[in-house]
């Protein structure tokens, strides 16, 4: 089973329809032109399309495969006030002493740099379940830390 918000399965909808309408359409025009530059065996333009199209299928196979196992969860399935996939969470990192905002999310739609963390990463295991006032300890590659959960947002 993989955990997504609605968010992120409407993307994942879109992009495997753009993939499929569009993107299929504009490979096969590349291998059309490609094809009429001559013999198949040493045409670069040829290769080159065909290997666009064999990443461009197995995107459209992945993203199949993961609306097909796709669970989406919904935060307003989220009893109390506990931090759980699709809610945001500000937390006091004691050890550098600053706030973070993470929003939880499933695995395959995590992206640190954005502030979107796995349910399955350290923190966000160590978050699951929280309250307001809660505090966990975290143990990551660069050690042990301490957060203090200050907020909690749907």
């Amino acid at each position: 089973m993989i955990k997504l918000t609605q968010a992120r399965k409407e993307e994942l909808e879109k992009e495997l329809d753009q993939l499929i309408t569009e993107g299929r359409k504009q490979i096969a025009e590349e291998i059309k032109t490609a094809r009429e530059f001559g013999d198949l065996s040493e045409n670069a333009e040829y290769d080159e399309a065909k290997n666009k199209q064999a990443i461009m299928e197995a995107r459209i196979t992945e993203i199949e495969d993961v609306l097909k196992e796709a669970e989406v969860v919904k935060v307003t399935d989220v009893k109390g006030n506990k931090v759980a996939i699709g809610t945001k969470v500000t937390v006091r990192d004691e050890e550098h002493k600053e706030e973070v905002t993470y929003t939880i999310v499933g695995a395959t739609e995590a992206n640190p740099f954005e502030g979107k963390i796995s349910d399955e990463s350290p923190v966000g295991k160590a978050l699951i379940g929280a309250k307001k006032g809660d505090k966990r300890t975290v143990i990551t590659p660069a050690g042990e830390n301490t957060l203090e959960v200050l907020k909690i947002e749907k």
